[in-house]
């Protein structure tokens, strides 16, 4: 049997005000520079340690690069929550996480005019402190890490491009890890 293609994923499009536009297929919001929803989840452990993922070999956007413990775009109707929750029991087989919110919503822009992708994405973050043990997928993870920040930092500024851009953004908006 046959996955679905996920370029034909639909995703609700806003205009530049937030407001409500209709739906697109994923493939075409990712070129067309259209705003639509995500929601990101960053893991920490008691000692301060953050969860990294890895993109799976196979995403349309920088496959192989560091991610937030869990980025996941919204399905048409999909609260910010509801779409952290889902990504986390998809991505990384946690069930019950207690998130929450960072910051409010956000703007994240990632231009890659090479590969044709003007993506723009409201964003949400939420954050939780865990002690369970992640079950990646597989699929869209291909790896994950637990690092404390000083490394993380010390990494993101010897190699930038290990990571991505919405990474990186993200770290810089909200002072995360």
């Amino acid at each position: 049997m046959n996955s679905p293609d996920p370029g034909a994923e639909l995703f609700e499009i806003f205009d530049d005000h937030g407001f409500l536009c209709g739906t697109m297929p994923r493939n075409l919001v990712h070129r067309s520079g259209c705003w639509h929803r995500s929601a990101d989840v960053w893991l920490f452990r008691d000692d301060g340690a953050v969860l990294l993922q890895r993109r799976g070999s196979d995403k349309d956007l920088f496959a192989g690069c560091w991610d937030y413990s869990v980025g996941e775009h919204l399905r048409p109707g999909e609260s910010f929550l509801a779409g952290a929750i889902r990504g986390l029991e998809e991505e990384l087989g946690l069930t019950g996480v207690s998130l929450a919110p960072v910051g409010g919503l956000r703007r994240v822009v990632s231009e890659v005019p090479e590969s044709g992708i003007h993506d723009r994405e409201l964003s949400r973050t939420f954050r939780a402190c865990i002690d369970e043990t992640v079950d990646p997928d597989g699929v869209e993870v291909d790896r994950v890490m637990w690092l404390q920040p000083d490394e993380l930092r010390r990494w993101m500024l010897q190699e930038p491009a290990a990571f991505t851009p919405w990474f990186i953004t993200a770290v810089k908006q909200l002072g995360l890890p």
